[in-house]
């Protein structure tokens, strides 16, 4: 049966205690092995993907909504703590609109040579620091046909909740790791057959339609950093580097936004 919240210092319930901290969840979840899954689709998407439920914790009006997940649940032996949307609130530090949350077990991370084996389109993402920014790309990596994603050793964790929450579940739809060390990584990726792309503002870069006339079978675009842009190394180690054309005066756009164009635009055809 559902557990009633009585205290909110109870051990069992540490994994949901002040989730809006990031720099505690950025450090915490991929050292203690756990995310946090937010709603009633990503926890059945993280689940579909085969991650294992450590525990739930749900406003008691999804208790019949999940009935199934609870059953699992409790013939698996796996909790499921219930309280008043204002117990919930004290616990986690914000009110929850999505009814449900899961604390799960992470997957290990897979080899960049199986992630990429046989993939068309890859996003690589160079130190990209906003959760949002990578929940989203991802929402667009999966709804535009690329066929996996790469994030280097600095980058915001995918599975941090605002990014699994932003990109309405896809990480766990899109085939992911981590790239150690970069950017001398690019080297793995030219020996998987991948030709590589840098967006990025340089005089020597031709336009995202120029490359998308000639694009080649394999191609993995890497996309820089909300402030900085791209590291220099990574620019003189890519075989081109390619820009949006712009008008109005703006000379760039927000990052996600250019993922989803430049995945739009070089898509397999």
């Amino acid at each position: 049966m559902p557990e009633q919240i009585e205290f909110l210092d109870d051990p069992r319930l540490q994994d949901y205690v002040g989730l809006t901290d990031m720099a505690l969840r950025t450090r915490y979840e991929p050292a203690g092995g756990l995310f946090i899954a937010e709603s009633e689709k990503v926890i059945r998407r993280a689940l579909a993907a085969g991650h294992r439920p450590r525990s739930y914790l749900m406003a008691e009006r999804w208790l019949t909504d999940l009935g199934d997940l609870v059953a699992e649940a409790e013939a698996d032996g796996i909790p499921v703590f219930t309280g008043s949307a204002a117990t919930i609130e004290a616990l986690t530090g914000f009110h929850l609109h999505r009814g449900a949350l899961a604390s799960m077990h992470r997957l290990p991370l897979r080899s960049v040579d199986s992630v990429v084996a046989g993939a068309r389109r890859i996003f690589v993402l160079e130190d990209i620091v906003d959760h949002t920014n990578v929940g989203a790309i991802f929402r667009s990596a999966a709804a535009l046909g690329v066929d996996a994603v790469l994030v280097t050793p600095r980058c915001a964790d995918p599975l941090y909740r605002r990014a699994i929450r932003v990109s309405m579940g896809t990480v766990f739809q899109v085939p992911w790791t981590r790239m150690d060390p970069w950017p001398a990584g690019l080297e793995t990726l030219r020996a998987n057959g991948l030709s590589t792309a840098a967006l990025a503002l340089s005089p020597q870069a031709v336009t995202l339609d120029e490359l998308s006339a000639a694009a080649p079978d394999r191609l993995a675009l890497v996309l820089g950093t909300e402030g900085d842009g791209l590291s220099r190394r990574t620019i003189a180690g890519v075989d081109t580097v390619v820009r949006i054309p712009m008008a109005g005066g703006v000379d760039s756009l927000n990052v996600a936004a250019a993922a989803a164009l430049a995945a739009w635009e070089l898509r397999v055809r």
